[in-house]
């Protein structure tokens, strides 16, 4: 009783009338507004997964999941099992859900990581030999085809035949007595085919009078001569609904056999479709998907800038005002927390919020919180908010309190507090106010240095303004025994309150927390922040002497109130000064980090732009320098070639070598500028050894291998000049090794003729290019003059491996084919340096 108490207290019913708007068909709107709770966190974790991978899903697709023709067919499935005759609207609504889920389920498989919705379209059956065969003998006007049977085209075909006959004959009646017809027109009353026949002139159409004009100015006759063939017509329109009624039996029964898949079927499209409402709504609402924690394994709750749902659509769709979130962070060890403020500052709002966003994380729905969204799985949300004042009941507002707190404990697993009126209730946890201040101490030390304390169950409790509507004294006192009973029984409790004495119990058990919502005093007006640590300060003096009371009251109630009530708000109103230059100074040092963060983006994106660019320059500087090796090489070529034509003399010889100097210096690099000249080591130098951290004294200069010859101390031995330094941390420049002299260039011998022999011809037909080289590589090697090598024509592979080949060889200066006495194109001449 008392969990459906809590979900109408929360209004837990409006935020599934929400969720219902998002889903797709009536089935899922149905299962949203009826929303079930699981009972286990495993079912929860399902449902969040599902909710997860559709959000994922229908993020890469670019219409969403689309459940268009799946419709509740549950009525007609269960009709078909009793023997009934489905209607073509119905048979027709069960083609297009079976086409619908199975467009579902092929949506699904194209997607990858979606493990949960694909084992959940698994063992779905569409059969799609069924939903072929509703549409072939159902149009899409939910109407037998004539095609559905042989017999049926057949009994359509006279029923045509025989309408026409009676068209006919009534068109010639019409135009034969056309003075006694009111007007050129065939019409029908039931299945007969009459004309319209002035009143007057009956008697000349002789017929049966089916129906009479308001006015009575005109009858509706059907002429005998046509009453035959109307007879006729009404048979055959009975023998069309009995095969119809036969065809769409047949169809029935094809589906009555089939109906626990379909009815799975539906199961699966319902939970598609809930679980697409729950992602859409979620993702309107901005919510971050909550992970469960276990508080036992020291996980804080952590719901920063978390809002309410119902407050968010009002702000939405009723032009409410803005919803301010509220930050909950609370450490593993607290079990309780008091909420201390003024009337109309957000406590109940706070004690709503944090509810329904337990249960939203229970049925699979994302939190509207900021990640990351970390809360227990309570296995029971109880709440007393509100007034439950009855006059039928003859209850006040401290009775109806105390009843359904009773009933929050029985949900607990109290067995001592059972419900026996509110007075018995009160006086039995009145007596517990007494032990449970005795046995404070006693459960401190048991509990440890770590606060810790074993709950009989998860359970999180939501109380409104505990222990008022009674005498402040003992209702302060009842309040006191209450929480300190919940902290040993519940998870998690959070309780608004007046009692000033409340915000004590923080500082005697360090399972309490105090947090108040903020009150602007210049305002007169609350903030609906919520600050935590923080006990609020009663605000009602500074308020009465704001509105106008005379001073003189109020002061008179301040000397009533007491000098250390005074003191005590003046601490509260210190510490809630420093907090607000703490969260000044913090959103300050956020701004500085926004900052600092969009610096750091710029400065990153420019230094890729950089990256980028000097990348592009040194591809084209390798483009330009290719295409310059290119050209020089062209230019060499022609210089050889124009050394090949003709016998070359030395003057040629000179003018080519003139030519391949300048392209030299046209395309080859600047040398690179000589490095600065470092000190050179003389005999009495003071230089330092780094190697071995010594300063020696130069005895003998660097020869010419760059060695010389040091003293330290009483040691002497040879170093190498690259080893050593001046005193100033100067280099030695290295010794150069004179160059030996180039040998001299033998010119080749002119007018050497270039023969043909069988020393210097190699025959490659018939070999592959691998083979080929190798064979190519040993030939030049060994070879001192030009070399023929045949490889005939063929289909050129061999041709072109062994052109390239020759082409990077070192040793071959050119080729190009032989005489065409000596082969023509089958033959290569390679020239060997």
């Amino acid at each position: 009783m008392i969990q459906s108490e809590t979900l109408e207290l929360l209004e837990w019913h409006r935020l599934c009338q929400h969720l219902a708007t998002f889903a797709a068909t009536k089935l899922g709107a149905t299962a949203a507004r009826h929303l079930k709770i699981p009972d286990s966190q495993t079912q929860s974790e399902l449902l969040l997964e599902q909710t997860k991978e559709i959000y994922q899903l229908e993020s890469c697709l670019t219409t969403g999941l689309s459940f268009e023709g799946i419709q509740d067919i549950g009525d007609s499935l269960e009709r078909a099992e009793r023997s009934g005759v489905l209607a073509g609207e119905e048979l027709l609504a069960i083609a297009t859900t079976l086409a619908g889920a199975r467009n579902l389920r092929r949506v699904i498989d194209n997607q990858e990581d979606l493990p949960i919705l694909t084992d959940l379209v698994a063992d779905l059956r569409t059969y799609p030999e069924l939903e072929q065969e509703i549409h072939r003998c159902i149009d899409e006007r939910a109407q037998v085809t004539d095609r559905a049977s042989q017999k049926l085209g057949e009994i359509r075909t006279d029923l045509r035949r025989v309408r026409s006959q009676i068209t006919q004959k009534l068109q010639n009646i019409l135009q034969a007595k056309s003075g006694a017809v009111q007007e050129q027109l065939i019409t029908q009353r039931g299945d007969r085919f009459v004309i319209p026949v002035k009143a007057p002139q009956k008697d000349a159409i002789p017929g049966i009078v089916h129906d009479t004009s308001t006015s009575g100015a005109t009858l509706y006759v059907e002429p005998n001569s046509v009453v035959p063939l109307g007879n006729q017509l009404r048979q055959i329109i009975r023998r069309e609904q009995a095969e119809e009624e036969t065809i769409r039996r047949i169809l029935t029964e094809q589906v009555a056999a089939v109906k626990p898949d379909l009815e799975r079927l539906l199961a699966i499209a319902t939970t598609l479709d809930l679980a697409t409402a729950r992602s859409r709504y979620s993702f309107w609402l901005g919510a971050n998907p909550p992970r469960f924690i276990q508080r036992e394994d020291r996980e804080m709750i952590t719901l920063r800038n978390l809002r309410h749902p119902l407050l968010v659509w009002q702000q939405q769709h009723e032009q409410g005002q803005p919803v301010v979130p509220v930050d909950l962070l609370i450490s593993p060890q607290i079990r309780v927390v008091t909420i201390t403020g003024p009337n109309t500052g957000g406590k109940t709002v706070t004690l709503k919020t944090l509810g329904l966003a337990a249960l939203m994380a229970k049925v699979g729905l994302f939190v509207p919180a900021r990640e990351p969204v970390e809360i227990p799985w309570f296995d029971k949300v109880l709440a007393d908010i509100g007034d439950e004042q009855s006059l039928q009941q003859s209850l006040s507002t401290f009775s109806g309190h105390i009843r359904r707190i009773s009933r929050i404990l029985e949900a607990l697993g109290n067995g001592e507090v059972e419900e026996q009126g509110s007075r018995g209730a009160a006086l039995r946890l009145r007596s517990v106010t007494e032990e449970q201040r005795s046995s404070t101490s006693a459960t401190l030390s048991d509990r440890g240095a770590e606060g810790e304390l074993s709950t009989s169950n998860s359970a999180l409790v939501l109380l409104d303004e505990v222990g008022a509507g009674t005498d402040p004294v003992e209702g302060s006192a009842l309040a006191i025994a209450l929480l300190q009973y919940l902290a040993n029984h519940a998870q998690l409790t959070i309780a608004t309150t007046h009692f000033g004495e409340l915000k004590a119990l923080k500082y005697e058990d360090d399972r309490f927390e105090n947090a108040s919502v903020e009150f602007d005093e210049s305002t007169l007006s609350p903030t609906y922040r919520l600050l935590w640590g923080i006990p609020g300060r009663s605000n009602a003096l500074t308020i009465a002497l704001r509105l106008g009371l005379k001073p003189e009251v109020v002061q008179q109630a301040k000397t009533q109130v007491g000098e250390a009530t005074d003191e005590v708000n003046q601490v509260i109103a210190g510490l809630e000064a420093q907090r607000r230059r703490q969260e000044t100074k913090a959103a300050e040092a956020q701004v500085l980090l926004q900052q600092a963060e969009r610096l750091y983006k710029e400065v990153s994106a420019k230094a890729a732009s950089l990256e980028e660019r000097e990348s592009s320059l040194r591809a084209s500087q390798e483009i330009a320098v290719q295409q310059a090796i290119a050209q020089a090489k062209g230019e060499i070529a022609q210089v050889i070639r124009r050394l090949q034509k003709g016998t070359p003399t030395a003057q040629e010889a000179q003018q080519a070598t003139n030519a391949l100097n300048q392209i030299g210096q046209q395309y080859q690099p600047a040398a690179p500028a000589k490095p600065k000249v470092g000190f050179m080591p003389k005999i009495g130098d003071r230089i330092r050894v780094p190697k071995l951290g010594q300063i020696a004294e130069v005895i003998a200069a660097p020869d010419q291998d760059g060695e010389l010859s040091v003293r330290f101390g009483l040691m002497k031995m040879t170093v190498k000049l690259e080893d050593v330094e001046s005193l100033d941390g100067q280099k030695a420049e290295p010794v150069v090794k004179p160059k030996p002299a180039p040998a001299a260039v033998t010119p080749p011998p002119q007018n050497v003729p270039e023969i043909r022999t069988s020393q210097n011809t190699i025959d490659l037909r018939g070999k592959r290019v691998a083979d080929a080289e190798y064979i190519l590589d040993k030939t030049i090697s060994e070879a001192t003059g030009p070399i023929w090598i045949i490889h005939g024509y063929g289909t050129g592979k061999l041709r072109q491996g062994v052109h390239a080949f020759l082409q990077q060889h070192s040793r071959v200066n050119n080729y190009e084919p032989a005489e065409q006495a000596d082969g023509g194109t089958g033959v290569t001449v390679a020239h060997i340096k």
